[in-house]
């Protein structure tokens, strides 16, 4: 029986819960959706072997669902009043804060990896854009639909094509296609406009910018997501724990 304990910090607590209840929920939707990869740009990450971003969203499903989980039963324990089950509500919301410590930093950390630069992603580009295994395909797919819907070419410019070796090089003369044609402007049919005037590089005929800032963008979509609406939620969590631990040492 709750005959020990202030009924008002009771009601704070349990406010509380609800609150990090729905942020736990929010947080599961959110990395769901970068788990979904909606910007398709997983085969980057993939190949490079850092795809912590996307472990981190896995973490954050299972902890977004935990504090939902682990809320109610608190709001339960608090109202009940129960000394054991408060002290268990304790022990699994400081591992699940802990798990969702890590799901944090792996997101941020490796985001760092591949959007500080350029240079990694253009590497990738170069190495498996034509080849033919199974990563250069999957790659290849993918840089002509970022190519065709973005309308950009190479990852910082159509120059990129031509300054570096890449596979892409070996398997075509530079007068023949000196870029790929997913790179050349099209009419609202998909249709190129002029292949030729695209060949010589006219800037009417080509697409100029490359797709570096929508990688960027679409991975500092994932990270920030997954780690800062996660930080937030551990930020909040903090003192409702701290006052909850006060809480149990007064019941």
């Amino acid at each position: 029986m709750a005959e020990k304990g202030s009924p008002f910090i009771v009601g704070v607590l349990v406010m509380a819960n609800i609150v990090i209840m729905l942020a736990g929920l929010a947080l599961y939707a959110e990395s769901v959706w970068v788990t979904a990869d909606p910007y398709k740009v997983y085969p980057i990450l993939g190949v490079s072997g850092k795809d912590d971003v996307y472990a981190g969203a896995w973490i954050s499903i299972f902890t977004g669902f935990a504090f939902f989980c682990i809320c109610v039963f608190g709001i339960i324990s608090l109202v009940r009043g129960s000394r054991h089950m408060v002290l268990l509500y304790l022990g699994l919301i400081l591992a699940v804060y802990l798990f969702e410590c890590a799901s944090c930093i792996t997101a941020y950390t490796h985001r760092d990896f591949v959007v500080s630069n350029s240079n990694l992603v253009t590497k990738q580009m170069l190495t498996y854009y034509s080849a033919d295994t199974h990563q250069g395909r999957e790659l290849t797919r993918m840089w002509d639909r970022f190519m065709i819907e973005q309308q950009c070419c190479g990852t910082n410019s159509p120059m990129d094509w031509v300054n570096y070796t890449s596979v892409f090089r070996s398997r075509y003369a530079e007068v023949v296609a000196p870029w790929p044609f997913y790179c050349c402007k099209r009419d609202p049919n998909f249709i190129i406009i002029s292949e030729e005037g695209c060949k010589l590089g006219h800037i009417d005929y080509i697409n100029t910018k490359g797709c570096f800032e929508h990688i960027k963008h679409a991975v500092d979509s994932y990270a920030w997501g997954v780690s800062w609406f996660g930080f937030a939620i551990l930020m909040f969590t903090c003192p409702v724990v701290l006052l909850v631990i006060y809480h149990y040492t007064t019941m």
